[in-house]
């Protein structure tokens, strides 16, 4: 019998799992009635933060809009309370890798992750992002959500293969006030869509174009906007000066490198009009591909780059964070 006390009377909180900039996540299990208990993950915000009103409000408005978000795809909200003078959020625990952590692995290993996995992982971030772009309100009228903040730490890879897009805490329901605070920091400099960095509004475009980025990433094993400062990743990312794909990896189907430069083209009327449109291209080729490409793929690349990052059982892999 554990007499731990339970955080918010059915939480045990069981191991720090992630510290980021306002919050901090822990690795927990929910404890209910007749011996009920499930793997959840904690967020909550750092008590240096609880008591500024933007972090705060921004906290509330990713649980709000998470909830909403109900797709297999996209990491699911489970609770949203006040415990311990700050606000706190229960979310689906995912027993895996995020994508910047398996492209670590294969890093020390001086590999190049296979294009079909590539491919396989933004189909499923694909299928996520158009559930969120493509949300109703209760009133069944349009009320698309931004993600912002398509990243590689933000793609979680089951050691089941089954993908799932986390941490909405840069989202922005359209029927909401914008979050205007100088000291938060909307999306990641290296993942700009140009526009961004012109003052445009983020939309379905610039999330797409942050796939892009991601995966020309995933595709070549190197950033493709670097600096020494996030100034000169900033103008890196405004000048998108995008390295031919084909030329750093001349043995990639050509179906494939067009449709992440059509991702990453400079003009956002040039890129998809949707997520589902990229999710078509991507899915048609991977019907021709030699490789068998399904959740069994891909578990397998995770189970092998966690042996090689050392990720034992049941430690897990910390979420992102905000």
């Amino acid at each position: 019998m554990n007499d731990k006390p339970l955080f918010a009377e059915r939480y045990e909180l069981r191991e720090l799992a992630g510290t980021g900039g306002m919050a901090e996540v822990w690795r927990a299990e929910q404890r209910g009635a007749a011996g009920f208990a499930r793997p959840v993950g904690l967020k909550r915000i750092l008590p240096s933060y609880a008591s500024k009103e933007a972090f705060v409000r921004m906290f509330i408005e990713e649980a709000r809009v998470c909830a909403q978000l109900m797709h297999p795809n996209i990491v699911q909200i489970y609770d949203f309370g006040y415990e311990r003078g700050s606000y706190f959020l229960v979310m689906e625990w995912v027993e895996g890798l995020n994508l910047a952590s398996l492209l670590d692995a294969y890093d020390q290993q001086d590999l190049i992750a296979l294009w079909p996995v590539v491919a396989a992982i933004a189909i499923e971030s694909l299928k996520a992002l158009g559930a969120a772009h493509e949300r109703l309100d209760q009133d069944g009228r349009s009320a698309p959500v931004i993600h912002r903040d398509v990243t590689p730490p933000n793609i979680l890879i089951g050691v089941n293969g089954i993908v799932k897009l986390s941490d909405f805490g840069l989202a922005r329901a359209m029927d909401r006030a914008r979050l205007t605070d100088p000291d938060i920091i909307k999306g990641k400099m290296a993942y700009l869509a140009p526009e961004l960095t012109h003052g445009a509004e983020a939309s379905v475009q610039s999330d797409l174009y942050a796939l892009g980025v991601t995966m020309w990433q995933a595709l070549t094993g190197q950033k493709l906007f670097q600096g020494d400062t996030n100034a000169m990743i900033f103008l890196a990312a405004r000048d998108a000066e995008i390295p031919a794909l084909a030329e750093l990896r001349p043995d990639l189907p050509a179906e494939l490198v067009d449709t992440v430069h059509t991702s990453l083209a400079r003009d956002p009327a040039a890129r998809y009009d949707t997520a589902a449109a990229m999710q078509r291209s991507l899915t048609q080729l991977l019907r021709r591909s030699p490789v068998h490409t399904d959740a069994k793929l891909l578990a397998r690349a995770v189970n092998e780059a966690r042996d090689v990052l050392g990720v034992a059982t049941p430690s897990r892999p910390p979420p992102p964070v905000m």
